[in-house]
């Protein structure tokens, strides 16, 4: 067996991992969110998703080195460093240390001064927000100090290991909400909900921290300071700090101005929304998480035909994954929601499918995403596309001042994805083999035209029949068969669809 034929198989491996336990967490994820809406209520729900926005927003520093950590621990396992691996363990251990004592300084002040200050929230529930405050600020804190023994975890392709601690993490949140919702205790909800949650987070850090120094030789407990990988990881993450502050205003950031201009309902409708696109946005992630550590050791090990080849299929098929959940979702948003919440705010149909718009658009730059950062050379791209992406809050802030709908922040997040793709193929043609013109008709034509063939039947049921049960099981069936059918056919190269038809068959001989 080649290389590449065990880097594929173990692709392969690792993603359906991946999907054991995001399967598993959608059930409960689905279940959860229903009872803690009702255990809650609108307010409360609206109040906790806005104020964990407010510590979220602290985290644009976190996010920016959590992405040079995995890329430079990915990228010495790349070239076999093992000094080098552990000197860039023991460095951003160190940094986030530090990080972590800064970060508290400003939650605890500029954040909780904005928080009483300017964010609509009922008096009565203030103190109760407060508390979500403090408790948000700490789970942020313990999660920003795992993030080099998760980082270990992912670029090692330990995705069982992965996959087990994220179910326990799973069914201890599902605990939580059942103690909430059932309990029969008199006391307030939302705070001892988000103090629980503080207590899942330490059991799930102490988890990662234990199995990394047990498994891995560059995680176990030493203290440095390299100074030399410092400055590099430094210089990458200060680029990457305006990508992430990007994302973040995009997120957290809109979502604290529709607390400003519509208040904390509005913020349950988008929260609701979030959900559902995190639970289907998940079968392409589960498959980018697998994907991901390859690109950038091949990258390292300077394997140029065979990177390319992953971004390309990457895209594709994360994409093909996210169209064979979202579609049938979009066409039947309303009776989803209704069997799913019953009742549910105003505004979270619509949410619910532009978000989804966005994130397929979205999912296509994953990969040229991880392109980009397994070279290091960050600078101008992160000026240019974070600085596009920095759009979103101002444009944001001014449809919602001039009278626009709230709907109209996704508007222009669609705008501002589109042209962030457009900018992210410009800075990757200076990569070996990487070609523009050939992205855009092997990937982003070819991914429009399977959508758009995939609709068509699904569209003319959708417009003939009435709303229901029936039509719900029908579209479902459509959908399914006609992006399958499509996708095969139209969205696969021949090498593909030889590769499938062969999965087909050797699963076919194991169950017969």
């Amino acid at each position: 067996m080649t290389t590449q034929q065990e880097n594929t198989k173990r692709i392969a491996k690792n993603t359906l991992m991946l999907y054991v336990r995001m399967l598993f967490g959608m059930l409960i994820s689905l279940y959860t969110s229903r009872v803690v809406l009702q255990a809650l209520g609108v307010e409360d729900y609206g109040i906790y998703n806005v104020v964990g926005g407010v510590v979220a927003m602290f985290s644009m520093v976190s996010s920016s080195l959590s992405s040079s950590v995995s890329r430079f621990l990915t990228f010495e396992l790349g070239k076999g460093d093992m000094e080098g691996l552990k000197k860039v363990f023991s460095t951003s251990l160190s940094i986030q240390l530090v990080l972590s004592g800064i970060i508290i300084i400003l939650a605890e002040t500029i954040g909780l001064w904005f928080l009483n200050t300017h964010m609509t929230i009922p008096d009565n529930r203030l103190y109760a927000a407060n508390w979500v405050f403090h408790a948000s600020v700490l789970t942020f804190v313990i999660n920003l100090l795992s993030v080099p023994f998760s980082a270990s975890i992912v670029s090692h392709e330990r995705m069982s290991a992965f996959a087990y601690i994220g179910i326990l993490d799973i069914i201890l949140r599902l605990l939580i909400v059942l103690f909430i919702a059932y309990s029969g205790l008199t006391f307030d909800r939302l705070i001892v909900y988000a103090l629980l949650l503080v207590g899942v987070v330490c059991i799930m850090q102490a988890i990662y921290w234990s199995y990394c120094t047990r498994n891995f030789e560059e995680c176990k407990l030493k203290l440095s300071f390299d100074v030399s990988y410092w400055k590099e990881m430094s210089s990458f993450a200060g680029w990457n700090f305006i990508g992430g502050t990007a994302s973040l205003l995009k997120d957290q950031g809109v979502n604290v101005l529709l607390n400003l201009f519509m208040g904390p309902v509005v913020n349950a409708a988008r929260g609701i929304a979030n959900t559902v696109n995190n639970v289907l946005s998940s079968f392409a992630s589960n498959f980018m998480t697998a994907l991901k550590p390859q690109i950038t050791k091949s990258y390292a090990a300077g394997d140029y035909d065979y990177m390319i080849s992953l971004v390309e299929r990457g895209s594709r098929f994360s994409y093909y994954i996210l169209l064979l959940f979202a579609l049938p979702m979009m066409f039947e948003t309303e009776f989803v929601l209704t069997l799913w919440l019953k009742h549910y705010p105003e505004h979270t149909v619509n949410f619910v499918r532009l978000i989804l718009i966005v994130t397929m658009c979205d999912v296509l730059s994953n990969t040229l995403i991880q392109l980009k950062a397994a070279t290091g050379k960050v600078r101008n791209y992160q000026i240019v596309v974070g600085g596009m992406l920095l759009m979103n809050f101002p444009l944001s802030y001014l449809c919602l001042k001039v009278g626009f709908p709230p709907e109209s922040t996704l508007i222009v997040a669609l705008i501002v994805a589109v042209s962030c793709l457009l900018l992210r193929l410009l800075f990757l043609r200076s990569i070996t083999d990487f070609s523009m013109k050939r992205y855009i008709y092997n990937v982003c034509g070819n991914v429009l035209f399977v959508t758009l063939i995939s609709m068509i039947l699904p569209l003319l049921l959708y417009m003939q029949m009435s709303d229901g049960i029936v039509r719900f099981f029908l579209i479902c069936l459509l959908t399914t068969l006609s992006s399958s059918i499509t996708i095969y056919f139209i969205g696969c190269s021949k090498n593909e669809r030889t590769f499938i038809r062969g999965k087909i068959a050797l699963i076919k001989r194991k169950i017969f």
